[in-house]
């Protein structure tokens, strides 16, 4: 499913026009965005899921076609882990 799909199926479920639900789900998105990126929080959507930031350290890689090694960064990544009744109702509980 993409976000037009997603558009679409709101749109169809609430008879809320096409242009409302696109701005809508644009903010939303820009809003999970800015609260990961800019202020480094966690979105936390009960009964779905929760967006997070988590951290990896430096480390030490390999080129294996050239034998060399280098350093990866210590760098932040953004996570999404599933509500435990989500994941209940996917395994059919």
């Amino acid at each position: 499913m993409t976000k037009a799909d997603i558009i679409e199926e709101i749109v169809t479920s609430t008879g809320i026009t096409k242009k409302d639900v696109s701005i809508t789900v644009e903010a939303f998105m820009e809003a999970i965005k800015n609260s990961l990126l800019e202020k480094k929080e966690n979105v936390y959507l009960r009964g779905f899921g929760s967006f997070v930031v988590k951290h990896r350290a430096e480390k030490t890689a390999r080129n294996i076609s050239k034998n060399t090694t280098l350093v990866i960064a210590a760098h932040d990544f953004p996570c999404f882990k599933p509500a435990k009744s989500f994941v209940a109702k996917m395994k059919g509980e």
